[in-house]
């Protein structure tokens, strides 16, 4: 299988054929962020160089794609902030300052169903970390969303991250790619991205009725969803996890998989 990375600046011509991959890997809630959806369709036009797909040569198809932002962290736990929606913010509010980056954030690795035995989620962190290292960042961090959380939607995020298998290894999958690929596992972030919209809305995302006001778990949420019928407004907060990557030498590790940001 010749699998290569393409950046969207070196043949931004791959993208026609991603289609709906987005709408594939994420369920529909999560395709609204409040801050995300702000920024997510400029990370092209701004950060050509640090979006990229993992490309199929010989079937001519594109297997998944990937998301990173440069970013500055000061290298402390309490320099890497509240999770997405505050590094995609800084990412741009710092690139439109003219600032200098210092890490390099991961933003999603979206890998659709079809392509999730394929052993691709490794692969996409090998490109990451290499490509920060290209740019000679010290660190690749990222929120990560775990793949799992969302079958414990009322354990805190604290403490699922917190789980692990009888060999020690990470409960999660995705936290256990990242965890065998060198990355270390930080600190909890239990308000990552915000998520608003009408109860309607809402509904239509989950395929659900929320009868009265209240927290509700829904199908493929990492936590409960808030609905306040008098307001007409449902908030959610999905949590992630904080996990860094050191890039400042060449490892050589075997892929992981696992799907998801």
């Amino acid at each position: 299988m010749a699998v290569v990375a393409v950046r969207f600046s070196d043949d931004p011509r791959l993208w026609e054929h991603i289609g709906s991959l987005s709408a594939e890997v994420w369920p529909e809630y999560n395709l609204h962020g409040d801050v995300l959806n702000q920024f997510w369709s400029r990370l092209y036009e701004v950060f050509p160089d640090y979006q990229f797909v993992l490309y199929d040569e010989e079937a001519d198809e594109v297997l998944a794609e990937a998301h990173t932002i440069p970013v500055a962290w000061d290298g402390t736990v309490e320099g890497l902030g509240p999770g997405i929606d505050a590094s995609i913010r800084a990412g741009f509010e710092l690139h439109a300052k003219g600032g200098s980056a210092s890490a390099l954030c991961a933003l999603a690795a979206e890998i659709p169903p079809q392509n999730r035995d394929r052993r691709l989620a490794g692969v996409i962190l090998q490109h990451m970390t290499a490509m920060a290292r290209s740019a000679e960042f010290g660190r690749l961090i990222a929120p990560v969303r775990p793949n799992w959380k969302d079958r414990y939607p009322l354990t805190p995020i604290g403490r699922y991250t917190a789980w692990v298998r009888e060999d020690g290894q990470p409960f999660d999958p995705w936290l256990r790619v990242h965890k065998r690929m060198g990355g270390e596992i930080s600190v909890p972030i239990p308000e990552s991205m915000r998520i608003t919209g009408t109860v309607a809305e809402w509904e239509a995302w989950t395929a659900m009725s929320f009868p009265e006001s209240g927290e509700y778990v829904f199908p493929a949420g990492l936590a409960t969803v808030r609905i306040d019928r008098e307001a007409d407004v449902g908030s959610y907060w999905e949590p992630n996890v904080w996990i860094i990557h050191s890039v400042s030498a060449t490892r050589d590790r075997q892929p992981g998989d696992a799907p998801s940001r």
